[in-house]
């Protein structure tokens, strides 16, 4: 079926002179995960994480990915013909390499200028520019053979009070108009789907677990203009909309209204931004290029978030622990398979009061199947617990009070000497990055050594970074606040750490055909004492879950480490065991205990 797809789109691309053509995993907004209508690299390679970019040529067919689906995607792409190129790795030339490398001089390379940001466009450009290669960025190759192609997503908006949010509407955008103004911009286009909801107060569901609405704004220093699906409005959210001095426009009006614009001063981040909107503007306008001040304002939770996110992990840990109760006690008793287990842990969090749906696909994965950072277990995949070995978890919940994040990697039986010790790293190094005190101006850049210490004293590493910014209610993955080893500037993760920024602490252990260990919780930045050397910081955990004592191998662990563990724990225990059953406490009491 991949195969002709595939020679479908080499038929539409050869009537139209393109010699290579690009499908990336976005949508119009440049979105991390994106809604089944966007799904087009999928569709075309049958990889489905949520990272990678397929460049089809008349000859040959290839898929980029990044080090957290090497295994998966190299399952998927079997018999495909589609060969996986994995990105970062000796040898392997980057997209732009390998266009300039297999694009013939006076050639065209073919894409949805829609779906590529305008930074990589320009990229593109000035590398092809010696070879005078030009683009086809005026139609979707893909739509015309995709025939029973999903719609595009118009689910209801609703208003987040400001009970949640913490801050007015009014008040951010007054705030966004300041920021405009130091930048000496009067007009600031923007299409980031996070940003836009987060400025407006306003929360849909147009991204599955992330509860956006697809929309583009264009505000300038007086007025405030929202592209979007009008029939996602109700009555109640127009007016609402209406008093904050939002004019509606329909969704895809944008690409001509922004060639109206003339001789303006232009704040917009061109990473961001689609290069079909920024390719519309006219020459007259002076851009000015540079991360939406939005991202910024986002990521520092206000004081009433903080507190709601507290909250949330708490109705979170509650889940988690009835979860992991019924993990240890049932496996090896009756059939639990990864997908039935998932199922179960969706559903608990489902009864949570407030819960709102989970913030990502969970990852349930059983043994070898954990190795892959980022698997998914399907009908296909689905494996059955044994009481044997190790079984890792990655979910979290959306919630009124916020998002959840967390990862728990759970002994389902004996286990061997190896698998216990990678889990016991994982926990020390976890532990260890969590009680770290730094001076205000660090980076995570700065911090991550902390977690990796561990295992690279060993020989050992984990291909993806230590932690990622979380949103209030918004997409899993926040920028600019991240924990990773070595500069990933696309991924625009490593400013300086604020208080209120949350972040997750996540490392990991990954063998492939054998265990994946990883254990995750989320930490909020805050401030502490201010001396002579400046304003110290640390993290506080928000993440509520007991961490598996029968997994551990207390040997490798100082004193220190267990004083964290037990810490942890102790508050664990006393933050979970009021909303608990006396059994559900009790059986908590136990698997908290000091060690």
């Amino acid at each position: 079926m991949i195969q002709e797809r595939i020679a479908a789109l080499r038929n539409l691309m050869a009537e139209r002179h393109i010699d290579a053509y690009m499908i990336p995993t976005s949508d119009f907004h440049e979105s991390e995960y994106v809604g089944d209508y966007f799904k087009c690299r999928s569709f075309i390679t049958g990889f489905t994480g949520s990272a990678g970019t397929a460049v089809i040529t008349m000859t040959e067919a290839g898929l980029w990915t990044d080090g957290r689906y090497f295994v998966q995607a190299g399952k998927q792409l079997q018999g495909s013909g589609v060969t996986l190129q994995k990105m970062g790795q000796e040898g392997v030339p980057t997209i732009e390499e390998y266009l300039e490398n297999v694009l013939p001089e006076g050639g065209c390379l073919g894409f949805d200028g829609r779906v590529v940001n305008s930074q990589m466009g320009a990229e593109l450009g000035r590398l092809l520019e010696e070879k005078k290669i030009t683009f086809s960025y005026e139609e979707d190759l893909v739509d015309k053979i995709w025939k029973d192609r999903p719609a595009l997503s118009a689910e209801p908006a609703w208003i987040l009070s400001e009970d949640y949010a913490g801050k007015s509407a009014d008040a951010k955008i007054k705030d966004l108009r300041e920021d405009m103004k130091k930048a000496k911009a009067n007009v600031h286009i923007l299409t980031t789907l996070d940003d836009i909801v987060w400025l407006l107060n306003i929360r849909g569901n147009d991204v599955e677990c992330n509860p956006v609405i697809l929309s583009y704004a264009l505000v300038t220093l007086e007025r405030f203009y929202l592209f979007v699906n009008e029939a996602v409005l109700d009555s109640n959210v127009k007016s609402y909309l209406k008093d904050l001095g939002v004019t509606i426009c329909p969704y895809n009006d944008i690409y001509e209204t922004v060639k109206q614009l003339r001789n303006q001063q232009i704040l917009i981040e061109t990473s961001k931004a689609n290069y079909a909107i920024v390719n519309n503007l006219d020459s007259s306008n002076k851009i000015i290029d540079s991360m939406n001040p939005t991202a910024l304002s986002k990521a520092i939770k206000n004081a009433v978030e903080v507190e709601n996110m507290r909250k949330a992990h708490i109705k979170d840990g509650v889940a988690m622990v009835k979860f992991i109760r019924w993990i240890k006690e049932n496996v090896g008793k009756e059939e639990i398979t990864e997908v039935s287990a998932q199922e179960y842990l969706d559903h608990l969090r489902s009864e949570q009061e407030g819960n709102l749906g989970i913030s990502f696909d969970t990852i349930s994965a059983y043994g070898p199947n954990a190795a892959m950072c980022h698997y998914k277990a399907t009908a296909e995949s689905d494996t059955k617990l044994e009481p044997k070995g190790l079984y890792l978890v990655d979910s979290g919940g959306q919630y009124y009070e916020g998002t959840t994040d967390i990862t728990r990697t759970i002994a389902v039986g004996p286990l061997t000497e190896e698998e216990r010790e990678h889990f016991t790293l994982t926990v020390i190094s976890m532990l260890r990055l969590g009680a770290v005190k730094f001076l205000h101006g660090c980076r995570g850049l700065t911090l991550d050594y902390v977690a990796r210490e561990p295992f690279w004293s060993r020989g050992l590493n984990y291909d993806h970074g230590t932690g990622h910014g979380i949103g209030y209610l918004l997409n899993v993955h926040e920028r600019p606040n991240g924990i990773r080893w070595k500069m990933v500037p696309e991924r625009q993760d490593n400013c300086v750490l604020e208080e209120g920024m949350i972040t997750s602490d996540e490392p990991g252990v990954y063998i492939e055909g054998s265990h994946g260990v990883r254990t995750e919780n989320l930490v909020v930045c805050k401030k502490t004492e201010k001396n002579q050397y400046g304003q110290f910081m640390e993290f506080e955990f928000l993440t509520m879950a007991p961490i598996d004592l029968e997994a551990l191998d207390i040997s490798l662990m100082n004193e220190r480490d267990k004083q964290l563990l037990n810490d942890y724990h102790k508050d664990v225990y006393e933050k979970l065991s009021p909303s608990l059953t006396e059994e559900e406490a009790a059986w908590l009491k136990e698997n908290t205990k000091a060690v």
